[in-house]
């Protein structure tokens, strides 16, 4: 029946506290997600270096690698609800330092780096306690579900987010965009206040530094977390293109046009999510991975051969749907994995996973793209990306076979 094969929205339904979470988060976001687009755009439109742009991944990096474990583990240590609103109001401080740096005659290019740096170290904190606190508020027997609804609120805000984004700058500048995602932090912020008080986590006796410890050696002792870890990254080092969008739409039109290519990774991802209630009839999840990252990587190739922007917008639409399949089979099997007792600390370490691949991603992509050219690191990265994903796959035999627990009873 067609009922089965669209996402199941019942977790909205049942969940008083999730619902809230989930639309505020979705507010937040949206907001954060028209930022996106006008941080890299307004780099390359003071610059004009790709190099630079790319480069915004390399600032994001460290903040990346030392607040996301910092993060998890005071996430399994504090009050998550409690530190999810501080987050969003620091957040909201660094976005309307954003704003009155674009007001100035001369924006400073160095405090976008500085801000954009301190905005990612205020997300080591933000992540891992809102994936923590989802985990408490519904049933294990509803993981799957929000993990669909979950990618429904990521496509949703980078499709509408980079599009809304790309139609402000055009009309507003970027000051406009930043100004429009300080305000969104305030919808954040009301929903998490209106939900219940949530429980303290189990006082630990251990130092941060110990639970951080911790929570890497239960990582590092299940294979199918390490899979997922390392063909994330694999893919998204080698052929992640974002930082290449400036460029491009220079010819296809501008703000409109940076808005459409930030968006169309969202669109398939969007499509894919509204269709995925078949992902709760495979088995076999690391294979869906694997090949998921495979198609993410030749349809990367394809947008390096395109000579129009829907061209584009199309390729791009097909590796978003790809990287939304192996995105919500990555979160099953963490659910699946990680008891809620270290869901703060390995929340953090995935979140390096996924954030770190594509820093690095736009890193490689406008350094070569700079000294070469656009279409060749596109069609090189996909290819490379292909390759280092078979090769990695062979390399990981247990994550290649790993079954869900469910269906093996």
């Amino acid at each position: 029946m067609i009922q089965d094969k669209l996402i199941d929205i019942s977790p909205l339904r049942k969940y008083r506290d999730y619902r809230l979470l989930y639309f505020g988060q979705m507010i937040s976001y949206l907001g954060s997600m028209i930022t996106y687009v006008a941080i890299p755009y307004q780099v390359y439109d003071l610059t004009k270096n790709n190099s630079l742009v790319g480069a915004i991944g390399v600032a994001q990096l460290f903040p990346v690698l030392i607040f996301g474990v910092l993060g998890g583990t005071y996430a399994d240590r504090l009050n998550r609800r409690k530190l999810l609103i501080v987050s969003e109001m620091f957040m909201s401080i660094i976005i309307f330092g954003l704003m009155l740096n674009a007001w100035r005659s001369q924006p400073s290019v160095v405090l976008i780096f500085v801000l954009v740096a301190l905005f990612q170290s205020v997300l080591g904190f933000h992540r891992p306690s809102m994936e923590a606190l989802t985990q408490t508020v519904v049933d294990k027997k509803d993981y799957a579900s929000i993990g669909a609804l979950g990618s429904f609120r990521y496509s949703f805000g980078a499709i509408a987010g980079p599009a809304l984004g790309g139609m402000i700058i055009a009309f507003f500048g970027v000051k406009g965009a930043y100004f429009f995602d300080f305000f969104s932090f305030g919808g954040a912020v009301i929903c998490l206040t209106l939900m219940k008080k949530s429980p303290d986590p189990a006082r630990s006796t251990s130092s941060p530094l110990t639970s951080a410890k911790e929570g890497f050696i239960f990582a590092l002792s299940k294979s199918e977390l390490i899979g997922t870890y390392i063909i994330d990254i694999t893919a998204m080092v080698f052929a992640f293109p974002v930082a290449l969008f400036p460029a491009m739409s220079q010819n296809w039109g501008g703000p409109t046009a940076a808005g459409a290519l930030f968006s169309a990774m969202a669109a398939g991802s969007l499509v894919m999510t509204l269709f995925s209630g078949w992902t709760s009839k495979v088995s076999f999840h690391g294979r869906a991975v694997v090949i998921a990252a495979v198609l993410w990587g030749i349809f990367i190739v394809g947008v390096g051969y395109s000579g129009s922007l829907w061209m584009a917008f199309s390729f791009l639409a097909l590796a978003g749907a790809a990287d939304m399949v192996s995105g919500i089979f990555r979160g099953i099997i963490w659910n699946q994995s990680v008891p809620n007792s270290f869901r703060g600390r390995l929340s953090g370490i995935e979140m390096i996973s996924y954030m770190t691949g594509p820093l690095l991603g736009n890193a490689r992509a406008g350094w070569i793209a700079q000294n070469y050219s656009i279409p060749f690191s596109l069609i090189s990265g996909g290819w490379v990306c292909v390759i280092a994903v078979i090769v990695t796959a062979r390399f990981l035999p247990e994550f290649w076979r790993y079954q869900s627990p469910i269906s093996k009873t």
